[in-house]
């Protein structure tokens, strides 16, 4: 989709969209135009185009505008979120299956207990980087 707006030149691809153009889909644009940013920004919740309206919002001036693109940054990174943990409980249940230990025996193992590595199979809580790697090695040790 192309985008034209007057005095402003805007690539093919949404990512690639200089601020100007970012802005001024928001400040003259359409309801299309806003949904090309939209969908992007649930592309990419932390990437170049979220961060670009993020700072435009720091001053935007139209209040209903700014609070739809508000609320739509907050969904897309709840969103990921939710997804990116949801990814990390399949990772550690299928270590504590590739293990080939009980429940009880792998948490013992990694130095944690048989609740709290619960908590980790069901994405309840989120484990740290180190105690993954940890995981990982146990679970290859086997």
């Amino acid at each position: 989709m192309t985008v034209r707006f007057r005095n402003v030149d805007v690539p093919e691809e949404v990512r690639d969209w200089p601020y100007e153009a970012i802005t001024t889909a928001i400040e003259r644009g359409t309801i299309g135009d806003w949904a090309v940013l939209t969908r992007e920004v649930g592309r990419a919740p932390w990437g170049a185009v979220a961060r670009q309206i993020e700072s435009y919002l720091e001053y935007a001036e139209e209040p209903g505008v700014a609070a739809l693109f508000r609320r739509r940054i907050a969904a897309a990174r709840a969103s990921a979120e939710s997804e990116e943990r949801e990814q990390v409980a399949r990772r550690v249940r299928d270590l504590v299956t590739r293990s080939g230990m009980t429940q009880d025996q792998f948490a013992r193992a990694i130095g944690t207990s048989r609740t709290r590595l619960s908590t980790y199979r069901t994405g309840k809580v989120t484990p740290s980087a180190a105690l993954l790697l940890r995981m990982e090695r146990v679970a290859e040790s086997r």
